[in-house]
């Protein structure tokens, strides 16, 4: 075994982790003297946002921060603002708590200077009221509403000072939409949607932008249906790209619903937010002291260019340019950046990896690599354990619920555990060391076996072959699980990517007996899965934390063997 080999996976284990949760990948906050997006004059605008509790239940609070607004809409030289107003709006009786309330929407408009034939629209829409009251384990709380969604509003109202810059080379005009009441149910959006449509008839892409959390990544975490064209517009002109279609997917199973539900059918658009945490969501903790610079950063990354590019391009001057019949599969991997694909396309790739694997799989039968009964048997072990560690996950994220006092939902929402990101990274920790153990005393038990006068040799020949019957055994599960969920739902990314990656450096190794291929491979893999499964267990929250691991627990079956044929010296061909 080279002496440098255990240095170069462990320093690729670091880098990857580091790239993933955004060190060199994500934008640094921009200061108030900046000539772009600048996050620190965004979070002025929260600080006067976010100074008190503006709910539907604090009418007087919430008038103040309506009346900033419009002043802050006329500042920036908006050509109309108009208010909407709706009287006597009762919140929905599932809710804990029902208000009657009256709702104000606030609309701007900002004309081009020179307009395409036709009077197109980008529209901006974020809500301006906090949270109501919130149940917790220890307390009943408010939101302050400085992420919730003071972020939205402030990206909205920094990006449009940005986007005027540009304003002589505009086609397309901008419409800001600061609607009220969106915690109660969308009811200001609602409202306006049902008795002043007209707003929306000239609208031909909406940016949605919210936050469920101060801090992380600003994701892209919902399309419209029919999302080739607007994802087109997305990956052509985003910065620091962050989206998984999939998440559109397990958005719709959620139980969470931002305005842009109410519009998304109709109008083309996308949808933004943070996602971390749920603890700080909905509660007191969304204050003021808790905003995240970066995280404002990355929503402008993203924002600006798209809107700009909107706004300047004379194409999308048809207001029916977005709509479209046809979804896309997208998802990025850090460094790498955006893959996006037609559904076609997606397939025609699936179809292509799965056909390379099952040539390797033949070929590595052939050489006697592996053997048929053992891969079967790694396949089913692989999955029942995998099941176990569904199950403990899901133990674990109950008694964490116990002891916090909290209710627990099997796969569903928990909020109120303090410590459950902590209680996510130790049992992941534990997890892995556990399955790298295992691994060893079972790959020792082969080598133990061989016997002989050419014992090292043998020994080699056994730990390799261990190591791939392994491999292939996982390998072959995420297949069957891959065509599985691509053809229930049409998304499979946590299969494919590792199942992907793995076969083109078994393929490559093959072909030049140059180990760094699967090194690199390893370090793709945990790119993918440091940013994926942090997304999903941020989203999915402690409640799901055993379906987050099982997934997690897959893609450690494919990279401990690959990592052990780094290590070890390749067997001796027969």
């Amino acid at each position: 075994m080279n002496r440098f080999r255990p240095f170069v996976l462990a320093l690729t284990v670091v880098l990857s982790a580091l790239l993933a949760y955004g060190l060199f990948t994500q934008p640094k906050p921009q200061p108030a003297d900046a000539q772009g997006f600048s996050a620190a004059r965004v979070v002025k605008d929260i600080e006067v946002i976010s100074k008190e509790n503006h709910s539907v239940a604090h009418p007087e609070e919430r008038a103040r921060v309506r009346e900033y607004l419009l002043q802050r809409l006329e500042g920036l030289g908006a050509d109309t603002v108009l208010c909407f107003e709706y009287d006597s709006l009762v919140s929905p009786p599932e809710r804990p708590f029902v208000y009657t309330f009256d709702a104000v929407d606030l609309l701007a408009e900002f004309a081009p200077l020179n307009p395409s034939e036709d009077d197109t629209y980008l529209m901006f829409v974020a809500h301006y009221d906090s949270r109501y009251a919130q149940i917790m384990p220890k307390d009943t709380v408010w939101s302050y509403g400085a992420a919730d969604d003071g972020y939205g509003i402030g990206v909205a109202l920094e990006t449009v000072s940005q986007l005027l810059k540009q304003r002589e080379h505009w086609h397309q005009g901008v419409k800001i939409l600061f609607t009220d009441a969106e915690e109660v149910g969308m009811m200001g959006m609602k409202a306006i949607w049902e008795n002043d449509r007209e707003v929306f008839d000239n609208v031909g892409l909406v940016i949605n932008i919210e936050a469920r959390g101060p801090y992380g990544p600003a994701l892209l975490f919902e399309a419209c249906p029919g999302n080739d064209k607007v994802m087109k517009l997305y990956a052509d002109a985003a910065k620091n790209k962050y989206t998984y279609s999939l998440t559109t997917v397990v958005y719709g199973f959620m139980p969470n619903f931002t305005d842009f539900t109410i519009i998304k059918d109709e109008v083309p658009g996308l949808n933004f937010s943070t996602i971390c945490d749920v603890n700080h969501y909905h509660t007191d903790l969304d204050n003021f002291s808790n905003v995240n610079a970066k995280s404002i950063q990355h929503y402008g990354s993203q924002v600006l260019p798209v809107a700009m590019d909107y706004l300047t391009t004379e194409e999308y001057s048809d207001k029916d340019y977005f709509k479209s019949d046809k979804d896309a599969t997208n998802f990025t991997i850090p460094l790498l950046g955006l893959f996006n694909f037609s559904k076609t396309g997606y397939t025609i790739v699936n179809a292509v990896i799965f056909l390379v694997f099952l040539l390797l799989f033949a070929l590595e039968g052939v050489r006697g690599r592996i053997k048929a009964s053992k891969v079967f048997k790694n396949s089913l072990v692989v999955l029942f354990v995998g099941i176990g560690v569904l199950a403990f996950g899901e133990l674990l994220a109950y008694i964490c619920s116990l002891i916090a006092g909290a209710k627990f939902k099997p796969f569903g929402i928990v909020q109120g555990v303090g410590f459950d990101n902590a209680a996510m990274i130790v049992a992941t920790v534990v997890i892995a060391a556990v399955t790298v153990l295992v691994y060893i005393a079972q790959r020792s038990k082969a080598v133990r076996q061989v016997s002989g006068s050419m014992r090292a040799s043998a020994a080699v020949n056994a730990a390799s072959k261990h190591a791939y019957n392994v491999l292939y055994g996982t390998l072959a599960l995420m297949l069957v699980l891959s065509i599985a969920l691509l053809l229930a739902i049409g998304e499979n990314l946590m299969f494919l990517i590792p199942l992907t990656f793995a076969t083109i450096a078994m393929v490559l190794y093959h072909m030049t007996s140059l180990k760094v291929w699967m090194v690199l491979a390893i370090g793709m893999t945990l790119l993918h899965a440091f940013s994926f499964y942090f997304a999903l267990s941020m989203a999915l929250t402690i409640g799901a934390y055993g379906a987050v691991a099982m997934l997690a627990f897959f893609d450690l079956m494919v990279l401990i063997p690959l990592a052990d044929l780094y290590m070890i010296s390749p067997a001796k061909k027969k």
